[in-house]
């Protein structure tokens, strides 16, 4: 047996525990990839098995092109169906429909309904639960709204007919698909079609035919596909899911390689006695370096295997978690089932994955272990003081760093507004994150600890002062456990700041232009007789009822757009106006209000006639009067003609002192006839947008708390590390009275304070760029961020560290007196 393996054999037996520490990392790195892709193939199949499928027989499927002004029509299709060798073509309708689950009303999205026909070989939407729903009565909903709303075969609901009427209907069946961005898909019977609507032809099943020939009789504007095409691009619409986590699970594996690095750093220390006898006995470099890479090849590969056996348990973790949070509602697949146990390529890959990483961890440290000369090995390194020489090139390097940082972020918020900028800043952050917390580490994080030791051993007692002191007594390992959590909180954070400040930014900019209250029907149906008496109750000081139509916009270089025109009563349009502290120009009858994009693209000016053409009754020309905010009217223009269409909504101004949910409530229960009305208030646009806001926040929270549970690992094994050598230390503690609990606390407050560091020295850095890449874009505000998720994520990795720190904290209350003062 070579000299390497058996010195690696023979450390595997002398101290076992010692040489798989730095593979606990691995583990953990090695689970969360094979849980991605895991979750990621079971998104894939999710997908595929629920896309709607193309009937057997089917050769040629025809749909609009993406231009948009192709109708499929019934004289496209009998066109295509009098072809020769054309034996049938089906047409695939589909109709909007009102959903009423939200209390009996109607929610503010609407769902596409599938219209299967009668005959069985034309079902395109795969069931999972029940059957296909017959001709009228009976419904299947897509398994996302199912779940939300605890339905299934057999259940009763109601719907809204094309009146906005509730029809009461039976659900058949729960479909295979999900939901999209929370957008229920239902499939419904041909009956029950046509009382919900009129449905729309989206594309064209045709059997026989040649593509060339189907093209012709249909002309441009269409696109004709064999069925194998659109088979294979729903496929590869699926595949693009299979990267979705892996970018978050590979960061993950890159952590765990830095906390494997640090781990061999550290064990490779406490072996110098052992590496010095070996160089003076004549051992020479090259099989000590192959023993430690034969070891950490040894110690990867098992990592492997077990990462790998953990990947099912994670990603069914994660898909749980998804669930619980909302999030799998919002990406279409709830109730994801993961396979728990790895097939043999997983295993190969978790192994071979883990092995290769591990070497590649394991190559500086066995390359600075072997370079010890046989008497200075003799001495222990970890604790004592670095060369002086080399510390001051650390921290001239790390001041050049942070200097280049400062210098790089000042000039991107002085060329604020262009690209350049943003990049400047992200350049700036790279340079001090490599600055402060990597070359500076060693200072930056001793200092970070002393100071939250300072003021926790106020609260906790002298265990957290001697925490501080345990993480100054080895500030390169601290430095390198604490870094892959400053990176997790720091892209956190700055995600969370940069997003909220924009949207907060976004909302106070257009949300003083936004109506308090609008009412108007889901469906962009007539409003009832008593919408308008409905909102003249206590709270509201003005209000005006829109009738829209639509319209053509020709704009100064000719070219014609459609646009929606709104006709309103002059009097309660200036009135609003003036509750919504808008300019309320002197807006009468045979003039026009222009929003401010359309009368810049009309070139339109005060007091000149502008022309609305296509509107019923022809074109109508009136006199400009005036401009007001697009976002408070919705409508490219307002006419002082209340005639020119049905009542379509009512805008509503509250009274300063009004509850805008109090009213909206009452103003709902005297619509409860109307199930379809909606009754949004400002708040209620502001909450929505808060809420996916937060659930974006928690999406990133969780994927990046992937490599923050990597990193807790770090934590874990420095303290095991720590508590061997400290050996001595915790034994006279014990001479002199702690107690067991006392020695276990002391290691769990070494955790806490390991991570509050990594947490609020990454949360605080970045907070500072979040701020810095707002100022670049021009935008100075102060930050805001989704505070509960941060703080509940925050929690979190202090509670997964305290866990990791349960076994080394037994491990050192298990150190008698006796026996660790006779340890060397």
């Amino acid at each position: 047996m070579p000299t390497s393996l058996r010195l690696a054999v023979a450390e595997f037996r002398s101290r076992p525990g010692r040489a798989v520490l730095p593979g606990v990392a691995l583990v953990v790195g090695v689970a969360c990839l094979l849980a991605s892709l895991v979750l990621s193939q079971a998104m894939v199949q999710a997908v595929e098995q629920t896309a709607p499928a193309v009937p057997a027989g089917v050769d040629h499927v025809v749909r609009p092109g993406t231009s948009g002004g192709a109708v499929l029509d019934q004289a496209a299709l009998d066109r295509v169906a009098a072809l020769p060798g054309v034996a049938e073509v089906v047409p695939v309708r589909q109709v909007r429909v009102d959903l009423l689950l939200d209390g009996g009303r109607a929610g503010s999205q609407r769902a596409d309904a599938d219209v299967e026909p009668d005959r069985a070989e034309l079902h395109r939407i795969p069931i999972r639960d029940g059957r296909t729903p017959a001709r009228d009565g009976e419904i299947a909903l897509d398994r996302v709204t199912a779940h939300q709303h605890g339905l299934g075969p057999g259940s009763a609901m109601r719907v809204a007919d094309a009146r906005g009427r509730p029809l009461d209907v039976v659900v058949r069946g729960v479909t295979e698909r999900g939901s999209l961005s929370e957008e229920p898909l239902v499939v419904v019977g041909e009956d029950l079609a046509a009382k919900l609507g009129t449905p729309r032809v989206v594309e064209a099943h045709v059997r026989g035919g040649h593509v060339a020939a189907v093209e012709r009789a249909l002309g441009e504007g269409f696109a004709v596909r064999s069925a194998a095409q659109v088979v294979a691009a729903a496929a590869d619409d699926a595949d693009d899911l299979r990267v979705m986590l892996l970018p978050f699970s590979v960061l993950a594996l890159a952590t765990s390689v830095f906390v494997s690095s640090a781990t061999f750093r550290a064990v490779y220390a406490q072996r110098q006695r052992t590496t010095a006898l070996l160089r003076c006995l004549g051992a020479h470099r090259a099989p000590l370096l192959r023993a430690n890479l034969l070891e950490a090849l040894f110690t990867g590969a098992v990592a492997g295997v077990l990462g790998a056996l953990l990947g099912g348990p994670v990603a069914l973790l994660l898909a749980r978690l998804f669930d619980a949070t909302g999030l799998s509602a919002v990406l279409g697949a709830v109730e994801l089932s993961p396979r728990l146990l790895p097939s043999a390529d997983h295993l190969l890959l978790g192994g071979f994955v883990a092995a290769a990483l591990s070497a590649f961890a394991a190559v500086r440290p066995s390359l600075a272990a072997a370079r010890v000369a046989p008497l200075s090995a003799l001495r222990s390194s970890e604790g004592g003081t670095p060369d002086a020489a080399v510390a001051r090139r650390r921290l001239v390097l790390g001041l050049l760093l942070v200097g280049t940082a400062v210098a790089l972020a000042a000039l991107g918020v002085l060329a604020k507004g262009s690209i350049g900028a943003v990049f400047l800043v992200l350049f700036s952050g790279i340079a001090a994150m490599a600055g402060l917390f990597g070359v500076l580490g060693p200072v930056v994080v001793p200092a970070l600890g002393l100071l939250f030791g300072h003021v926790a051993g106020r609260l906790g007692g002298a265990q957290w002062k001697l925490a501080a002191a345990e993480v100054r007594r080895v500030p390169r390992r601290a430095a390198s456990v604490a870094m892959p959590l400053v990176l997790a909180a720091a892209m956190v954070t700055f995600f969370a700041v940069a997003v909220g400040t924009a949207q907060r930014v976004e909302d106070e900019f257009s949300g003083a232009s936004r109506p308090d209250v609008m009412v108007a029907d889901v469906g962009d149906r007539p409003l009832p007789a008593g919408a308008e008496a409905a909102v003249r109750r206590p709270g509201a000081e003005a209000s005006v009822v829109l009738h829209e139509a639509e319209s053509a916009e020709v704009d100064a270089q000719g070219e014609s757009r459609t646009m929606t025109v709104a006709g309103a009563d002059p009097r309660r349009m200036r009135d609003w106006l003036a509750a919504q502290q808008a300019d309320a120009p002197d807006f009468a009858t045979g003039q026009v209000l222009l929003s401010e994009g359309t009368a810049q693209r009309l070139d339109a000016r005060l007091g000149h006639a502008v022309t609305l053409y296509g509107m019923p009754g022809g074109a109508r020309t009136a006199t400009f009067a005036g401009t007001y905010p697009g976002e408070l009217v919705e409508a490219s223009a307002v006419l002082a003609d209340p005639s020119i269409a049905p009542a379509s909504r009512v805008l509503v101004a509250l009274e300063p002192a009004a509850d805008p949910a109090a009213y909206r409530d009452g103003v709902r229960e005297v619509l409860a006839g109307a199930p379809t009305v909606l009754v949004t208030t400002r708040a209620d646009i502001a909450a929505r947008s808060q809420r996916y806001l937060d659930m974006g926040t928690t999406l990133l929270m969780v994927l990046l708390g992937l490599s923050a549970a990597v990193a807790v690992t770090g934590i874990g094994t420095a303290l095991a590390i720590s508590v061997q050598e400290r050996r001595k230390e915790l034994a006279l503690r014990r001479a002199l009275g702690v107690t067991r609990g006392g020695i276990q606390g002391g290691v769990v407050a070494e955790a806490v304070l390991l991570s509050l560091v990594g947490l609020l020295g990454g949360g605080v850095f970045g907070l500072v760029y979040a701020e810095l890449a707002m100022a670049a874009l021009g935008v100075f505000t102060w930050p805001t961020a989704a505070v509960p998720p941060l703080l509940l994520g925050g929690l979190g990795v202090v509670v997964l560290a305290v866990l990791a720190a349960a076994g080394p904290a037994r491990g050192a209350a298990r150190v008698r007196p006796a026996a660790g003062l006779a340890a060397g």
